[in-house]
């Protein structure tokens, strides 16, 4: 059964809590089962590097912290998932960040996961203090680090990047916190096919579709199943109906357990799409609406006419109650952002 995720649209929308609410309440209303929010803390001027920075994003371009974004989401929602996809975890102090996951954790009811990755911004990295060379063992370690901080009252620990010594995190989470991974390496790979609880990949197209298929091949050869690996696959709706529906069809005949829908039109000009611009947080909701329409129709290949929705849910949320969400779209019309 395919889950269905919606990324947040991180580089269209404002730090305005009305905004934030609107989608994130839409998104749940609607049926999707997870909101991933991805992170840099930094852009960079681009010009003049070594190594050279070659991303779609510079100093200008604006990225929510997404821990932060994910905790304010939880209070304001009931059902839905709340991911980061990825954080950059080895530029980060790894006690803290056990600290905030497992505090989001608490106060969501168990709904986060954390999906992460290594980074390639060494701009971002220096000016955070951390070592970028090394970032790949750092993370390594950063996991073991974790998983013993939400398991245990208390830790001693020495590796080579953490020391611990006797301390522990409390409140502990109630229940491990899901560690998905991402990456487009071969080495992203098979990190995750020993270490993670599930696998974001970002990119799509048949680099996705070989890596899927690359990635179960690690998993199976670590001695696990792919299953305790889930992949989801990022979808961008700029590219419409047509190729939705056969990235679909073949991500389900590899095995992918799950789909995001991105509305970002940032980011889908990072990736060389060509897409009609989404201006205000209704255009974005109007869209992650027209997705999962398609998805529940006889178009998509895993509608209810042949398989059962993929998240059953409840609108009777105990946090925000929903009467509010019709004044809250329409007064974002301020919020219209620009695209020059």
């Amino acid at each position: 059964m395919l889950g269905r995720s919606v990324v947040f649209p991180s580089q269209d929308l404002p730090a305005d809590p009305g905004v934030v609410i609107a989608f994130g309440q839409a998104a749940e209303d609607l049926g999707y089962s997870r909101v991933i929010v991805y992170d840099h803390v930094l852009g960079a001027v681009q010009e003049g590097r070594t190594p050279a920075l070659t991303a779609g994003y510079d100093e200008m371009v604006p990225f929510h912290e997404p821990l932060t974004l994910l905790a304010f989401l939880s209070a304001v929602t009931s059902t839905i998932e709340l991911a980061t996809g990825v954080l950059v975890a080895p530029q980060r102090q790894t006690a803290l960040l056990a600290k905030q996951a497992a505090e989001i954790a608490g106060l969501s009811g168990g709904r986060f996961a954390l999906g992460i990755g290594i980074g390639w911004n060494h701009v971002e990295f220096e000016a955070l203090g951390i070592s970028f060379r090394d970032r790949a063992a750092r993370m390594e370690e950063q996991i073991e680090v974790l998983r013993q901080l939400w398991r245990n009252p208390t830790v001693d620990f020495r590796g080579r990047f953490h020391r611990i010594d006797r301390a522990g995190v409390v409140p502990r989470p109630a229940q491990d916190i899901p560690i998905l991974m991402g990456g487009r390496t071969t080495a992203s790979l098979r990190r995750a096919a020993r270490l993670a609880d599930g696998f974001l990949f970002a990119f799509g197209g048949d680099e996705t579709f070989r890596q899927l298929v690359e990635l179960n091949q690690a998993v199976r050869q670590v001695g696990r199943d792919p299953a305790d690996v889930p992949a989801e696959m990022y979808l961008s709706y700029g590219v419409g109906p047509e190729s939705w529906a056969a990235d679909q069809q073949r991500w389900t005949e590899l095995g992918g357990a799950r789909m995001a829908i991105r509305t970002s039109t940032s980011s889908a000009s990072a990736l060389g799409l060509d897409v009609r611009p989404l201006r205000t947080v209704d255009d974005h909701i109007a869209a992650i609406d027209e997705f999962a329409q398609w998805w529940s129709s006889g178009d998509s290949p895993v509608s209810p006419d042949r398989q059962n929705d993929d998240h059953e849910r409840s609108i009777d949320h105990a946090h925000a109650p929903r009467s509010t969400l019709t004044s809250l779209r329409g007064s974002t019309e301020r919020n219209r952002l620009s695209t020059s």
